[in-house]
């Protein structure tokens, strides 16, 4: 595998600085800068060093870097595919089951994946402002039916330390909120963010959870490994999220080196979510069918703690719904081998 050339100590964010690190070859530099016009772009040092600048199908640039079909926009797919904005009490909040809340605090990430299902606001708009950040906080201590909060964005762990820990704080003071939970990149695409600080910031008197963003196995470096179980050994329970994206991680050989470097690392997978219908990522669309028979190949391949759950976000804000394959047919169940069984 051919790594970059010159490895860069800053994040790249254009066409340019891509090809003079020996990402892109520089003819690919006007197309890149066309896509970052309308969608951010940013790679970390972290998540170059994998990139192998001499496989035009890599799974890893597959990912980060800009692809013209991204200003390809196809029937069905829309700005706020979830609906997020019509869940949206106020701004930083948003509330669409009623036992929790997703807590927005910055649309700021250290790496913007071509898929992303709020790739029309990520990189766009600014953090909360302190009076905004306390309305936030504020209508999750009106509501006592709130028992987790997700920390989400954008990426919460690009704050710096202290204001992480203020907003831990605030959290821990509020009596019904039970779980804070974490979606981030950071420990896989800028590992060297996980320090002793960070992990102090994180540290209160109620549970905190991590859902860790991976979709392919190489993604896991042994520098991410390290971040993981520095994680871990902080009492930090970790959960994996995978995308199902076409060229990535759609074959069973893919997603169960993905799933069992996961389960390596410390993270048990969670979910593997159905592509988000987002502007300009059709190329990396796969059917639910497609998705259903990679979950059936996993059965029986890898042991059940590699096993997540395959799920759809309905559009329109309708929430998550499992779409896993179905073992069970009448009074027959079917096993890990496609053989069916009676039962009663």
């Amino acid at each position: 595998m051919n790594h970059v050339a010159n490895r860069p100590h800053r994040t790249l964010r254009t066409g340019a600085a891509l090809a003079a690190a020996g990402a892109v070859d520089p003819g690919r530099i006007a197309e890149i800068d066309r896509v970052a016009e309308r969608y951010s772009v940013a790679i970390t040092p972290a998540l170059l060093d994998l990139i192998d600048s001499a496989n035009p199908t890599d799974p890893i640039a597959r990912q980060f870097v800009p692809n013209p079909a991204e200003l390809e926009t196809a029937p069905g797919e829309q700005p706020d595919p979830i609906g997020d904005l019509t869940h949206a009490p106020v701004n930083g909040i948003v509330h669409r089951y009623p036992d929790r809340v997703l807590l927005t605090p910055l649309l700021t990430c250290p790496v913007y994946c071509r898929y992303c299902f709020r790739r029309e606001r990520v990189g766009q708009e600014k953090a909360l402002s302190e009076t905004e950040l306390s309305v936030a906080l504020d209508y999750v201590r009106a509501h006592d039916e709130i028992w987790e909060v997700i920390l989400t964005g954008g990426d919460p762990l690009m704050l710096s330390p202290a204001r992480i820990a203020a907003i831990v704080a605030a959290l821990n003071a509020i009596p019904h909120v039970r779980i804070i939970r974490i979606h981030s990149r950071v420990p896989v695409a800028d590992p060297a963010r996980v320090t002793p600080e960070l992990l102090a910031a994180l540290d209160g008197d109620k549970p905190v959870w991590m859902a860790v963003h991976c979709n392919h196995a190489r993604e896991l470096s042994p520098d991410a490994r390290v971040a993981c179980l520095r994680l871990a050994k902080s009492g930090i329970p970790l959960l994996g999220q995978t995308v199902l994206l076409k060229g990535v991680n759609d074959d069973a050989e893919t997603m169960e080196a993905l799933m069992r470097a996961m389960v390596e690392s410390r993270i048990k997978p969670y979910y593997l979510h159905h592509l988000d219908a987002a502007p300009g990522t059709g190329h990396f669309r796969t059917s639910i069918s497609e998705g259903q028979a990679l979950m059936r190949g996993l059965r029986g391949r890898v042991s059940g703690l590699c096993q997540p759950d395959y799920v759809l976000d309905i559009p329109g804000g309708h929430g998550k719904a499992p779409i896993g394959p179905v073992y069970l047919h009448g009074d027959e169940v079917e096993d890990w081998q496609g053989e069916r069984h009676e039962v009663r």
